[in-house]
């Protein structure tokens, strides 16, 4: 089976809430789908050219400038877009450049490893704080969010808070294992 581009999804999915333009699309993935998506420019623009091209979504305005182009899906789009919504999502695996130094840290002296489980531990504190405001805002309601989409929105949005909980836990049971650790880093394995 062929791999699917999925920029092309999350833009469809972005554009069916409302037209915009490129600009405001990589907004919305950074304020929106921060922390389980992402979107750069150099997939946005060339994303939406496939998009144009394939009848999926249309220019509202004739900016000569694609930056200021304003784009909308279409029923072609909408199609496609659902279609893509009831397939089985397949499991992908996580890339995670920070459990792979967990892999090898063992050569690591116990206080190196404990401060990078803290930077990291850390990181999804800060998470936790940018997930509340976002709760906090959706809670007291954003402007073109129906009460439908509120739904889903907290749902992706509680799913982020339990995970970065269950990291920071495991964070804290980690750096206490280490430290209790006896001295021997024999490898079962040998």
């Amino acid at each position: 089976m062929a791999l699917k581009n999925k920029s092309m999804y999350a833009i469809l999915g972005i554009l069916s809430i409302r037209p915009g333009t490129g600009y405001d699309i990589k907004k919305y993935s950074d304020q929106v789908l921060t922390g389980f998506w992402n979107e750069n420019f150099g997939h946005i623009y060339p994303t939406l050219k496939k998009l144009l091209d394939s009848g999926m979504i249309e220019t509202v305005s004739q900016e000569e400038n694609a930056k200021k182009r304003l784009y909308q899906i279409t029923e072609k789009g909408k199609q496609e877009l659902h279609l893509w919504l009831l397939e089985d999502t397949m499991p992908q695996p996580v890339r995670s450049e920070f459990m792979l130094k967990m892999m090898f840290a063992s050569s690591l002296p116990e206080e190196n490893v404990a401060g990078m489980l803290e930077r990291y531990k850390d990181s999804h504190k800060n998470n936790l704080k940018k997930y509340a405001q976002m709760q906090k805002e959706l809670e007291q309601g954003i402007q073109g969010v129906s009460k439908e989409r509120y739904l889903y929105i907290n749902a992706v949005l509680r799913r982020g808070i339990i995970s970065d909980k269950a990291v920071i836990q495991w964070c804290d049971e980690t750096i206490k294992a280490i430290r209790q650790a006896p001295e021997s880093k024999s490898c079962p394995l040998s």
